[in-house]
């Protein structure tokens, strides 16, 4: 992923003729565009050996000036987000990553949420990884981070405060959000959402086509069946096309209740159970 701060971060910390005080590297880092620091760069900074950050930045810690999302990394908040202990996760997600080295997307109702399609406020920050990454909270927000496969997920480039931050693209949410209806706080929310989702700028019904693939078919499946029960969209032949017969199984609804109730043969789901998505 491409740092976008690096070659002014270089430059402004090469000019630097004096150490910057403890109390007033926050200020400096934010005045710099810097969301984020390595405790290398603090201790150069600082002008101190880097096993003396921690001590150093102790007491503007417990002022609220700084946050340590994860070891070797420090993150100024700024004044607003103060009483909060840290900036959104939003803000802070990338730094993390790329601080860990860690492939990711902001995705599921965290996703929903940026698009302006999540009917309820999520309660966590749901980051899609590809490696283990334990989660943590940060100030008010809690991040929840799951293991899977995202070469194939696209994004978009959501700007933050110093740079962007990986967002799934609207078809991706949307399916992501169908296939794992945990995540999505149950099927009604799921329909709620991607109902949403359908209305936003960005959607394209070829999108979801050429990404459901990529998903199982009961997401896709869901997917075209909520779109044709509470919208009037006309346009889903391209998506019924490819994930009717992906699979010659039927797929159920509802993957947690009993398999019964009647047949949607135009997108081979079994409807066993009422969806009623918030008006």
């Amino acid at each position: 992923m491409q740092n976008v701060t690096q070659s002014v971060t270089i430059v402004n910390m090469d000019q630097l003729t004096t150490p910057v005080r403890a109390p007033e590297l926050a200020t400096w880092a934010l005045a710099h565009g810097r969301g984020s620091l390595t405790s290398d760069e603090v201790a150069r900074l600082l002008g101190v050996d880097t096993s003396q950050v921690r001590q150093r930045l102790n007491a503007p810690a417990r002022r609220g000036e700084w946050v340590q999302p994860t070891r070797g990394l420090w993150v100024p908040v700024p004044p607003e987000y103060r009483t909060w202990g840290a900036p959104p996760g939003i803000e802070i997600i990338d730094a993390m990553m790329r601080h860990r080295g860690i492939g990711y997307y902001v995705g599921w109702l965290s996703a929903a949420a940026i698009y302006g399609a999540a009917h309820q406020a999520p309660q966590v920050f749901q980051v899609a990884v590809d490696r283990h990454m334990r989660d943590r909270v940060v100030g008010r927000t809690r991040f929840v981070f799951a293991q899977r496969g995202i070469t194939s997920i696209p994004t978009i480039a959501h700007p933050t405060r110093d740079g962007s931050a990986r967002v799934s693209s609207v078809a991706a949410t949307m399916l992501d959000v169908a296939d794992d209806l945990m995540r999505a706080a149950g099927i009604d929310n799921a329909a709620t959402v991607i109902i949403e989702l359908s209305e936003h700028e960005l959607f394209d019904v070829n999108d979801l086509a050429r990404l459901a693939p990529s998903f199982p078919a009961a997401a896709g499946r869901r997917v075209g069946w909520f779109l044709s029960q509470f919208t009037d969209r006309d346009d889903l032949g391209p998506l019924r096309q490819v994930v009717r017969d992906a699979v010659t199984s039927v797929s159920h609804l509802e993957p947690h209740t009993p398999a019964t109730g009647p047949v949607d043969s135009n997108w081979r789901i079994l409807i066993n159970r009422d969806v009623e998505p918030d008006a």
